[in-house]
């Protein structure tokens, strides 16, 4: 039996293939991340054009450092997240920073609050997107078509109990994004 930490056979093999330059193997994982990576950059860039550049940077980046994925970290998905946040959140940065001519401190604190605010949305994104499907069903229900606990567990066919249960641990995950340090460096990306 692996060992309860072990990364998924499919991270483990797809970072083999990666590292001895598999092209297919890129197109595979652009295939299975392309989506997350586009809605955290765009999520903390808010600019189309801005999110399918920083995409292709992760891809980019991926594919020239393969090697610095650490599965004692986490699984390839967390991985590729946290490239992209910090690669969206650093082209915000210079964008924002270019824009604002560096010139008061006001501004710059402006700059950190929204930097702050885009971070915290993109790591929201994350969580709602990787939470198991009947957490992420009972948070749909309760809070973008306003149902109650009641309603949720009618509509979803569980206990009241069972749905105040998947409420609570949605909603424990969701608030560890605004967590304020920073996801441990996986790979190098900076």
């Amino acid at each position: 039996m692996p060992a309860k930490d072990a990364p998924p056979r499919w991270d483990r093999t797809m970072q083999r293939r990666l590292a001895r330059g598999e092209a297919a193997a890129l197109g595979e994982l652009y295939d299975r991340f392309a989506s997350l990576v586009q809605g955290i950059a765009h999520r903390v860039l808010s600019d189309e054009p801005a999110a399918d550049a920083v995409t292709r940077e992760v891809f980019a980046h991926v594919w020239e450092h393969s090697d610095t994925y650490d599965h004692r970290q986490g699984p390839l998905r967390t991985w590729i997240a946290a490239t992209t946040q910090r690669l969206a959140v650093a082209r915000l940065r210079e964008s924002e920073t270019a824009a604002l001519g560096g010139d008061s401190a006001e501004e710059l604190a402006a700059l950190e609050s929204r930097v702050r605010h885009a971070s915290v949305a993109a790591r929201a994104d994350y969580i709602v997107h990787s939470m198991p499907h009947p957490l992420r069903a009972a948070l749909e229900l309760a809070y973008v078509q306003r149902r109650d606990y009641r309603q949720a567990a009618a509509d979803l066919g569980v206990t009241e109990d069972e749905a105040r249960r998947r409420l609570r641990l949605g909603l424990q995950l969701l608030a560890t994004a605004h967590d304020t340090g920073t996801p441990p460096e996986h790979g190098g990306a900076r």
